[in-house]
C-alpha cells in the first residue's frame, strides 16, 4: 500500500522537531560545559555538569524523534504507536499550558503562549485523530485493503 500523504508530512514535522531538539541539546551541553569550566565552586560545577546531563537527555530526544520520523516512512506500525504516544503527551502538556497561559493572556508574553500552545494543541490532535483513522492504520498493518 502507498504511503498516505499525512504520514509524510508528520513525518517531516518529527524531522523538524528532532533538528530543534538536537540544536537545543548541543547548545545546553555547550553551556553546561562552559558552566562547568568556569565555576569555582563545587556547586557551579555539579550545575554545570546537571546542564551537560540535560544537554545529552535532549539530543537523546533528538535521536528517538529520527528514529521514529523514519518508522513512519517506512510504514512501521512501532512508529505510529510511539508518534500516538508522544502526541498525547504533548497534547496533555500544551492542555496544561493553556490552562496556566489563560490565567494571565493579559499579559502580552502569556498572550504569544496561548497562541503557541493553541496552535501545537491543534497539530495535536490532527496527528491523533489521522493516525487513528481506520484507513492511516491499514496502511501501518502491511496488508492490501
Amino acid at each position: 500500500m502507498n504511503r498516505p500523504t499525512g504520514v509524510t508530512i508528520i513525518a517531516v514535522l518529527g524531522f523538524i522537531a528532532a533538528v530543534l531538539w538536537a540544536v537545543a541539546g548541543l547548545a545546553i551541553c555547550m553551556g553546561g560545559a562552559m558552566v562547568s569550566r568556569l565555576a569555582h565552586t563545587p556547586m557551579g560545577r555539579l550545575a554545570g555538569m546537571g546542564g551537560t546531563v540535560v544537554g545529552l537527555m535532549a539530543l537523546g530526544v533528538a535521536a528517538l524523534g529520527s528514529v521514529t520520523a523514519i518508522g513512519l516512512l517506512n510504514l512501521r506500525n512501532w512508529a505510529r504507536v510511539v508518534t500516538i504516544a508522544a502526541a498525547g503527551l504533548s497534547l496533555l502538556v500544551a492542555a496544561l499550558g493553556l490552562v496556566e497561559a489563560l490565567e494571565h493572556v493579559h499579559v502580552l508574553f502569556y498572550f504569544g503562549a496561548f497562541v503557541r500552545r493553541a496552535i501545537m494543541a491543534a497539530v495535536d490532535v490532527w496527528i491523533l485523530a489521522y493516525l487513528l483513522q481506520p484507513t492511516v492504520k491499514q496502511a501501518f498493518s502491511g496488508t492490501p485493503k
